[in-house]
């Protein structure tokens, strides 16, 4: 039997789930089992803990669907362990260096304690100071062993559950799991400290608690408040059943009402239903109230008097929400110019245009990516909804002549985003955009992340200089209602840079569609429009931004690549999006398609890919063709902007440092052999997990057209998919 079974719930934390879980395996004190609890044998986090069972026979995850909530999940863990002593762990909690060595030794010093409580640090995601919330809690209680009547005070409500240890055997002999819906701590914390008996505390951090930015599901708005009453008449009932002396009962009847007065008086937490929950907390207030029991002072006491006399008026009055409102709408961001002001804000108490909805792609370059090719499949399976695509003034002219658009910065501009209900971006919207309630945000990225993007650029500092306020960056990100993603690698990587309420759709990006859909014809009219010779092969060279160096400058001579290689190439040369100034860098053999609108173009054109660390690898790797890595400056990179893995351990096919070494490979053939072909079908089966033609299709049914998830169509399996055919055969003559 282990000395501890920590149990780690994992819905929505799949991005620090492995930082929970390294926590505990680097432990000093080895002698515990890991009981990871995902969502489902497919689901994101699965896939991060059936990694760390492969690899420690100590970890032994479980499954628990999320409708079963968070006690559901934990419950499966208790089941499942079989420690002397449990611990509950959030998945994005760590257990401090040393934390299980401390909490065995106490133990030892302990003896047989139903429940060990030990101090917590809440660290703020972002911004703010660590917090000790539990060190008042537990300042006040004796030094050893005691019972509960020796602390009245610590009632057990006031601290999460992952704020101590519980002998498995006493849980189960009081039949303790954690009771069903949200708020589940209160009442399972409740209600062992009135089955226990003898309690001990350990005055030292054992967990780090990460406070995440979109805040705990039990502080967000909801109907789901209602189960705080639940919990509390839970508590207070078998409070009542065993006789609990005032005593006890008082500060227990004090500590609840405080956390439900909290919530009552809170105008965020409770949109609708005030009324409702107010009069029920009303009826339990009178109905447990102990009989000695005295209101506290100040303004909590008098809200307790209303509460006893169901006034609800007289407590509406006195929350001041009016006062809330108005700081809330003084920190609004507007947008520039008074008249331009004044018609956003006029446009914004319109209603919702239910029919209307806006698109832009990077930052207004024109009609690409992911977005026009949602916008170009609503047209045909939502005829009914107004489309309009935002451009900048001198990118009006590539929008083709049939799709409506509005130039940035315009009132028309300021018009259609105040009215659309549903708004969506391969970046991000202005930082003067509202979010309105009922409108629909969706975010569909423009790649695969290898590089560190959003908030985990901020330890990297020349990127984090270019990035700008990261707090700006992430309340943009809060506007998401969904975010999408092409591999489950970007479903984890995203949670981590964007940590927002938002929900994460896996179903492909719509703009790969093309690389399942283009038919040979397709092909050949691409690269006759590119000028590619006929008969010719084309290598398609795209290396990435480096946030180091100011402007384009090739670090590979492309004349003389072409010199070794042979004539029967020529090079696509697309530099990095940011350097598209409409400006050619290649004549001969070397053609520049930099500005040409279709990166799915380009790469449909293209016989075989070279690239360094650029996105679009994991874009054209859809296609099945042979892709060459040119790292020649890879330590640099990966030290200056930050990765998320290391590409020269689980490369698309071969990794080439020098000129020479790229010119080598290319010659030999063995860009295109065995094991580049293994190497590229590993990083497939990796990273093209979603796109297979009908990614589009999914968006508009799921996002546009509401469908429910399980009317969607599936993803086709990656071995069922027939990529667009290459113009030539990539064998070595």
């Amino acid at each position: 039997m282990p000395r501890f079974s920590i149990i780690v719930p994992s819905h929505g934390v799949a991005g620090r789930l492995s930082q929970a879980l390294d926590s505990v395996l680097t432990q000093s004190f080895g002698d515990f089992e890991l009981i990871p609890v995902c969502d489902a044998p497919d689901s994101p986090a699965a896939d991060v803990a059936a990694g760390y069972a492969e690899r420690d026979c100590r970890v032994a995850p479980v499954n628990s669907p999320p409708t079963a909530g968070l006690a559901g999940a934990r419950n499966a863990g208790l089941r499942a362990a079989i420690g002397e002593w449990l611990l509950f762990l959030d998945g994005d909690d760590e257990l401090v260096p040393g934390a299980l060595a401390a909490l065995d030794a106490r133990l030892n010093e302990t003896g047989d304690v139903d429940v060990l409580y030990f101090e917590h640090e809440r660290t703020p995601w972002w911004v703010g100071e660590p917090t000790n919330p539990a060190a008042p809690v537990l300042a006040r209680t004796p030094g050893g062993v005691f019972a509960p009547e020796q602390a009245p005070m610590l009632t057990g409500v006031q601290l999460p559950a992952w704020s101590a240890a519980y002998r498995r055997a006493f849980l189960a002999a009081r039949q303790l799991p954690f009771p069903d819906g949200h708020f589940t701590d209160v009442g399972f914390g409740g209600l062992v400290v009135l089955g226990a008996e003898r309690m001990a505390v350990l005055r030292q951090v054992v967990l780090r608690h990460l406070v995440r930015r979109q805040g705990s599901r039990p502080n967000l708005p909801g109907e789901h408040h209602f189960e705080l009453l639940d919990q509390a008449e839970l508590v207070l009932a078998r409070a009542v059943e065993q006789g609990l002396p005032e005593s006890r009962l008082g500060p227990l009847f004090e500590q609840l009402f405080a956390a439900v007065l909290k919530t009552a008086a809170h105008p965020r937490r409770l949109p609708r239903r005030r009324r409702a929950f107010f009069r029920r907390a009303s009826g339990l207030y009178r109905r447990y109230r102990p009989a000695g029991f005295r209101v506290p002072g100040g303004s909590l006491g008098v809200q307790h008097r209303l509460l006893a006399r169901g006034a609800y008026a007289a407590f509406r009055a006195l929350r001041g929400a009016n006062r809330a409102a108005t700081r809330a709408a003084s920190a609004v961001p507007r947008p520039r110019g008074l008249r331009t002001r004044l018609r956003y804000r006029w446009q914004l108490r319109r209603r919702l245009d239910r029919n209307l909805a806006v698109y832009c792609a990077y930052w207004g370059r024109g009609y690409v990516c992911n977005p026009a090719a949602i916008h170009a499949k609503a047209r045909e399976l939502a005829p009914h909804l107004r489309s309009v695509f935002l451009v900048e003034a001198e990118q009006a002219h590539t929008v083709p002549k049939d799709v409506e658009y509005a130039v940035i910065g315009s009132r028309r501009y300021w018009d259609v985003l105040a009215r659309a209900k549903y708004l969506i971006n391969n970046a991000n919207f202005a930082d003067a955009v509202i979010k309105r309630k009922g409108s629909v945000h969706l975010s569909t990225q423009h790649g695969t992340p290898l590089k560190k993007m959003g908030a985990d650029q901020a330890t990297y500092p020349v990127v984090a200089a270019a990035t700008g306020s990261f707090a700006k960056l992430l309340a943009r990100v809060d506007r998401w209602d969904y975010n999408l993603t092409s591999n489950r690698h970007s479903t984890q990587m995203w949670e981590s840079a964007y940590p927002a309420a938002h929900e994460t759709l896996e179903y492909g990006y719509p703009r790969n569609d093309a690389y399942y859909t283009a038919t040979a014809a397709d092909v050949a009219r691409v690269r006759r429009e590119l000028g590619i010779p006929e008969g010719k092969k084309a290598l398609l060279y795209a290396p990435t931004h480096r946030d180091h160096a100011t402007g384009f400058e090739s670090s590979l001579d492309l004349e003389a690549l072409c010199d070794e290689i042979g004539d029967e190439y020529v090079v696509l040369l697309r530099a990095h999006y940011f350097y598209d100034r409409g400006a050619k860098r290649g004549t001969g053999r070397i053609i520049d398609v930099t500005a040409h609108r279709s990166s799915e173009d380009v790469c449909l054109a293209a016989d075989a890919l070279i690239t360094d660390y650029s996105s679009i690898m994991f874009d054209y790797a859809n296609l099945d063709r042979p892709i060459v890595v040119y790292a020649d400056d890879w330590d640099v990179y990966r030290e200056l902007r930050g990765v998320y893995f290391d590409l020269m351990e689980a490369p698309p096919g071969r990794v080439t440092r020098t000129p020479g070494e790229l010119a080598a490979v290319l010659r030999d053939g063995s860009w295109a052999d065995d094991e580049a072909t293994a190497l590229r079908a590993a990083f497939r089966e990796r990273f093209c997990q979603f796109d297979d033609g009908r990614a589009a299709e999914r968006v508009v049914r799921r996002v546009l057209l509401g469908e429910p998830p399980e009317a969607i169509p599936p993803v086709v399996p990656l071995a069922e998919r027939i990529p667009a055919p290459a113009a030539t055969t990539l064998v070595r003559n």
